[in-house]
């Protein structure tokens, strides 16, 4: 199967399909003039690795998975750096949350300027805007 071909049965760009190879996550056969050929099977693979980008796994770790996925079964390696990744989204999660909520501050005081406790003079911190240390 020709790469796009490919690229529009599994709903990604021929880039993402070359992206994917050069990661080593695609391992395409190639024709006497150099063109990509795929097997059928391409299509569910490069599904399986958009489900994985999808779930914030960076390539390192999606080729680390891959074979397990192959195997039909998890090293306890690629469950270890698995639960790193985890750990790893939820402390972006949290940064995020922290953000949020100090954007919801600043919303607050744009709505209600009143509520600003700090003098209004140039270089002053208003209250709402907290601890920047601690960011």
């Amino acid at each position: 199967m020709r790469i796009g071909d490919v690229a529009s049965r599994a709903g990604v760009s021929t880039r993402a399909l070359r992206y994917y190879e050069e990661q080593g996550l695609l391992d395409p056969e190639r024709t006497a003039s150099g063109q990509r050929s795929y097997p059928e099977s391409a299509v569910q693979r490069v599904r399986l690795i958009q489900h994985f980008y999808a779930a914030g796994l960076p390539s390192r770790t999606i080729l680390h998975v891959l074979p397990c996925v192959d195997a039909g079964t998890a090293t306890p390696e690629v469950l270890d750096v698995l639960s790193v990744e985890r750990d790893r989204i939820a402390a972006k999660m949290a940064e995020l949350e922290h953000a949020l909520a100090q954007l919801d501050r600043v919303i607050d005081f744009a709505r209600h300027p009143d509520h600003c406790s700090a003098p209004r003079t140039r270089g002053a911190t208003p209250s709402w805007a907290g601890d920047h240390n601690n960011s």
